[in-house]
């Protein structure tokens, strides 16, 4: 099976300081092991097997493209005003071929063995979302600080990774829209989907499979949730600490 792949390098509205204390006023353009981080999702989906185009929206296409190798899979696109609108447009191209895995810029240290793991779980579905267990993730990073929604045994973290199968995805970037200025806080989320998700959720008498199998039920679709066997899939780079982690992961020293 071949995936389209759409990875998100955009920007914060107005001054992000967290890019400007590297010298850029682009995130996805922070030097992250010695090369803009961009680069590191984009090349790790060029090296795996199953990725056959790369879509990289940005709100400076130019810019994004100036330091990404040339390679006739990858095609920049700028991105709407929101992450929804952004993907809600994807889909509704008619010229953009399912399935698509969705990624974003700071996600650097994806590599073509996590794409494959997940890609290959997510065949079949019309909606798939990667996730981190916490132990593991623990035991891996301890000091690690993540968003954590717990479910009957155990909880988890997002990985940054999102298989949309079909045309039926729209109901669930409905969803996203409504609570996409929210999405670090996870019962915020829960509570959009329905109070019956949000109160099995507080009383942790659902598991995380029953869970989102109930929400693609709402949303009209087949969805499931798939846990990485990787725990630095969950690891991007949203701000200064996670910047400092990364770097010593990719020097050894965490």
């Amino acid at each position: 099976m071949s995936w389209t792949a759409v990875v998100l390098a955009g920007s914060r509205p107005g001054r992000d300081t967290f890019a400007e204390q590297f010298g850029t006023a682009l995130k996805p353009l922070i030097p992250v092991g010695g090369e803009p981080m961009v680069r590191r999702p984009v090349r790790a989906l060029l090296q795996s097997g199953g990725v056959g185009k790369i879509l990289v929206v940005s709100q400076s296409p130019d810019r994004i493209a100036a330091v990404l190798p040339e390679d006739a899979r990858i095609e920049f696109r700028k991105s709407a005003g929101s992450i929804a609108e952004t993907i809600e447009r994807i889909v509704l191209d008619r010229s953009t071929a399912f399935p698509l895995i969705v990624t974003t810029a700071d996600h650097a240290l994806l590599d073509a063995q996590m794409i494959a793991e997940f890609t290959a779980a997510a065949q079949g579905a019309d909606l798939a979302i990667g996730v981190v267990e916490r132990r593991p993730l623990l035991a891996r990073l301890p000091q690690t600080q993540r968003t954590w929604l717990a479910f009957r045994g155990g909880a988890y973290s997002g990985a940054n990774l999102f298989a949309l199968g079909s045309i039926k995805t729209l109901a669930a970037i409905e969803q996203w829209r409504a609570v996409e200025q929210d999405r670090k806080k996870g019962w915020r989320v829960l509570s959009a989907l329905g109070p019956a998700l949000l109160l099995g959720a507080l009383l942790r008498v659902r598991t995380l499979d029953q869970s989102v199998a109930a929400t693609g039920r709402k949303l009209g679709l087949t969805a499931r949730a798939i846990v990485l066997s990787d725990p630095l899939a969950a690891v991007d780079v949203d701000k200064p600490d996670d910047h400092a982690l990364v770097e010593a992961i990719l020097a050894g020293r965490a």
